[in-house]
Formats: C-alpha cells, sequence, structure tokens
C-alpha cells in the first residue's frame, strides 16, 4: 500500500500534517474506527486536533474515495479505508466488524447503470459467539 502522503498527493489534496496523521491511523488501525476513535488515537500526539477537523478530513478523503463509511448501525459512523472491494460482519453479539473477500461479482444491474461502488454488510454470530452458543 502506499504511504499516506502520496496517497493525498495524487489525489490532490494539501498533506498537511494532521490529514497525513489521520490517513496514516486508519492505515495502521484496520479496526473500523470512528471520528471519536480516530480523535483520540491522536489526541496525545497533536494536542492542537480538534473533532471537527477529524470529521472534515474523514468527510475529504470520502469526497476523493481515499476512504469509505460504513453505515451497519443508524446512529454510529466507521471508516475503512478504501483499497479493494471488500464486503463487512458485524457480530450482534460481540460486535466485532470483521472485513470479508467480495469473489463473486455483485448481482446485475438495469442496462444503462453505472455502478460506482458495492458496499456488502452482514450482522449475524461470528465464529466465537456462534461457537460459544453451540456449547450452552
Amino acid at each position: 500500500m502506499k504511504n499516506a502522503t502520496t496517497m493525498l498527493m495524487e489525489n490532490g489534496i494539501k498533506p498537511s500534517y494532521q490529514r497525513i496523521r489521520i490517513l496514516e491511523y486508519l492505515m495502521s488501525h484496520r479496526t473500523h474506527p470512528t471520528v471519536a476513535e480516530v480523535y483520540n488515537g491522536l489526541i496525545d500526539e497533536i494536542p492542537t486536533l480538534s473533532k471537527t477537523t477529524v470529521y472534515n478530513t474523514l468527510k475529504l478523503l470520502i469526497e476523493h474515495q481515499i476512504v469509505n463509511e460504513i453505515l451497519i448501525e443508524e446512529k454510529e459512523v466507521l471508516y475503512d479505508v478504501a483499497e479493494e472491494d471488500h464486503g463487512h460482519f458485524k457480530c450482534v453479539s460481540c460486535g466485532d466488524l470483521i472485513d470479508f473477500n467480495l469473489n463473486e461479482a455483485p448481482p446485475a444491474v438495469p442496462t444503462g447503470f453505472v455502478v460506482q461502488s458495492v458496499h456488502v454488510y452482514y450482522k449475524g454470530l461470528c465464529n466465537k459467539c456462534s461457537g460459544k452458543q453451540h456449547k450452552e
């Protein structure tokens, strides 16, 4: 994967220190963090950082298709570096959010429609939690 500075510059975004660190945080923390988690992860390093700056930077990165928003829960927005298309599985028991590969093409769309992005989300029990239920 490219470094954060290169990714920003290739997308016409000025690579400020805060933007670089926010993108680097997402690249190194593949946990699908929230705005608050990104902020809390960087505030000790960047004392002048605000949640508004994190939010605005993430919005900019989404507009340039560097980052994806993950909207699985109504009240929670998560963020993920936009690499190859992949799906997400959210465990309703432990709350883990797991990436998985999309090996099959998406369903056919009507003629003349152009697919610009694909988002696949599943909810259920992860293998750890489903195993616990079978043991009980």
